[in-house]
């Protein structure tokens, strides 16, 4: 396997990675899962996984490198980290809404923010948003942020008409 970017994030799964691993390939066009690499015997008294157990599974999101590691549940996700999914158009932020808020938190949706069914936070955004809020706070940027503010799934026509007033 050669490695086609220098970082790439790694997520710690209790013992789910494969699964979430299926479930975001399943989402994202040009996505596949790469590698599956399996525990043996060596290490077993430190990591505790049966041999032929999945160890880690090495897959694309949109060309993008992700490792997803079952590390056991010492370590769980929180809003400290997201993956941000940038939308040119409603029908796409739909659908990736759609898709990764199914079976997650439904409490933690605000602002464009969703936790996944393996509690994996995602930002699901207008690609727009970077000119409306890059550089110093105007009166436009005000008003576009008072209406996301309101929101739990963005509304793209909405934020165009709350910034252009």
């Amino acid at each position: 396997m050669s490695i086609k970017q220098k970082i790439a994030p790694c997520l710690w799964f209790d013992d789910q990675a494969e699964a979430a691993a299926r479930f975001y390939t399943s989402i994202f066009p040009n996505s596949k899962i790469v590698t599956i690499a399996r525990y043996g015997e060596a290490g077993r008294e430190i990591h505790g996984r049966a041999a032929g157990s999945v160890m880690t599974v090495v897959f694309e999101l949109d060309g993008q490198s992700f490792t997803g590691l079952n590390g056991g549940p010492y370590f769980k996700f929180n809003e400290a980290v997201s993956l941000q999914v940038f939308c040119d158009t409603q029908a796409e932020l739909d659908g990736y809404w759609e898709k990764l808020s199914a079976g997650g938190d439904p409490q933690a949706q605000q602002c464009g923010w969703l936790k996944d069914r393996f509690g994996l936070s995602w930002q699901i955004m207008p690609s727009l948003m970077g000119e409306m809020f890059s550089g110093p706070a105007t009166e436009k940027s005000n008003r576009a942020m008072a209406a996301m503010l309101q929101m739990k799934k963005l509304d793209i026509a909405a934020l165009q008409r709350a910034y252009d007033g």
